[in-house]
């Protein structure tokens, strides 16, 4: 998997332990945009919507994340966010169980997808939709036949603790519930079996593990079980079963197709079709197991070194529990990300005092943990921490 590295257009001497928020850039990204903008914008305009197939780049980066995913082709469209998507996810859920109103999740996850469970209970309002969040500990207690879904997320955006995705999945069906996942932070570096699992619904986005570039389009599964009768509100033309035909009633297009709301952000698209082609050939088995060979590695450097031993793990220790990121607590996290940005190694801070380390196998090796240990060593004994050009807060952590 080394070879892979040269694929990606990192900044020389840099080392990158954030890919779980934002992927680097790779170069057939750069290319494509650039052919993009030059040659089919520039060039072709409108015409390329046909001639280079810009309309059916939702479908195929679907597809592309459905090898991903474990999903059988047909049933993964790419299209608007995470946020936007939910909202049409958890809607459709209740049209599809009428006779419940409850959606549950947990106060873990994460909170934009929360964000989509109460915007949609203040829409509808008590008697159509009840969000509740319980703790991840309580959820069993709450399943009954009041739920119409729950709402997970495969791995904890702050922990990286890793969930069952089978198991609870199981359990939502048991009581006539629907399943829907966040893949956030799974998808592109674990192996997910969607299909296999009987999951109902997924989201994802196209910017972390799988290097859409800042804002890549996300992307929505919808089982196959569920096509042709599912509903969701947002009605755009791109959604309607024939969106050229210009008709003033809406007509959803069959399956996840019918997801799509307004034109496609052809240009970020690109980028992340361009990025998937990365993954052709890839065995996602051995994706995560270097994922988790290199977080095994890191907490051996932690093991080892005086000052590092100041971090608190707050990732399960069992690498079999958690995704491809570690979290430590530190008290003074955010000045620590912030001091070892400056020596050119990027970490992630989540508040109140959690450093993330994301380890992104297809460009991350084993000498560059080493040398971000070594450097984040350094930087602890010497509690650079302290200098108050690293304390002073940024808009975006």
């Amino acid at each position: 998997m080394a070879g892979l590295r040269a694929a990606f257009d990192l900044p020389t001497k840099l080392i990158y332990l954030n890919g779980n928020s934002l992927g680097p850039l790779t170069k057939a990204a750069r290319a494509r945009v650039e052919e993009v903008l030059r040659l089919q914008w520039g060039e072709g305009l409108v015409s390329s919507w046909n001639r280079h197939q810009w309309i059916e780049l939702p479908r195929s980066c679907g597809e592309k994340v459905a090898a991903l995913i474990g999903a059988a082709p047909g049933q993964v469209i790419c299209c608007d966010s995470i946020s936007i998507n939910l909202f049409k996810v958890l809607a459709a859920s209740l049209q599809l169980r009428p006779e419940r109103d409850l959606i549950l999740s947990t106060t873990d996850n994460f909170p934009t997808d929360l964000y989509a469970g109460q915007g949609l209970n203040q829409l509808l309002g008590e008697g159509r939709c009840r969000f509740e969040v319980v703790e991840s500990t309580e959820l069993l207690d709450h399943l009954d036949d009041s739920v119409a879904a729950i709402m997970l997320s495969h791995v904890d955006y702050r922990s990286g603790r890793l969930a069952d995705i089978g198991a609870w999945t199981r359990q939502a069906h048991e009581i006539g519930a629907l399943a829907i996942w966040d893949l956030a932070h799974s998808a592109g570096v674990l192996p997910v079996q969607l299909d296999r699992w009987q999951v109902d619904f997924a989201v994802g986005c196209g910017y972390k593990y799988l290097n859409g570039g800042p804002g890549a389009p996300a992307f929505v599964y919808c089982a196959r079980r569920h096509h042709g009768v599912l509903n969701q509100p947002l009605y755009g033309w791109m959604g309607h079963r024939a969106a050229f035909d210009f008709q003033p009633v809406y007509e959803p297009a069959h399956g996840p197709a019918s997801f799509q709301t307004g034109t496609p952000p052809i240009l970020s698209m690109a980028a992340l079709d361009a990025a998937l082609g990365l993954f052709e050939g890839v065995d996602m088995d051995a994706v995560a197991a270097k994922a988790r060979a290199l977080a095994e590695f890191f907490l051996q450097e932690v093991e080892a070194r005086v000052a590092l031993r100041d971090l608190r793990l707050e990732s399960p220790a069992d690498a079999d529990e958690r995704g491809a990121q570690l979290a430590f607590s530190h008290p003074e996290a955010y000045a620590i990300c912030r001091g070892m940005a400056a020596d050119s190694v990027i970490f992630d801070y989540r508040p109140p005092r959690i450093l993330r380390l994301g380890f992104s196998p297809l460009f991350l090796s084993f000498e560059d943990v080493a040398s971000a240990a070594s450097k984040l060593d350094k930087f602890l004994a010497q509690q650079t921490y302290r200098e108050a050009r690293f304390r002073r807060h940024q808009v975006v952590p």
